[in-house]
């Protein structure tokens, strides 16, 4: 399940909560009780990097060389 971040707009506690993607909107204040409002949060980004990961996004520049002689 993904964990989504919200605040509680009457007493202004953030805190993360596990929810289903069609429940996303609906958490309650630990410290309340009250509806709390989801935050939008970034997504967690990336890379791979190392050998072994998307091969032919980066091939070696013989690989490429030869592959345009053939291209004509």
């Amino acid at each position: 399940m993904p964990t989504y971040q919200y605040e509680c707009p009457d007493c202004a506690v953030t805190f993360e909560a596990f929810n289903t993607i069609s429940n996303r909107d609906s958490a309650h204040c630990p410290t309340c009780g009250k509806t709390a409002r989801r935050l939008l949060s970034p997504g967690a980004g990336f890379l791979f990097k190392g050998s072994g990961f998307y091969i032919t996004d980066y091939r070696s520049k013989d690989y490429v060389e030869k592959k345009k002689a053939e291209a004509g």
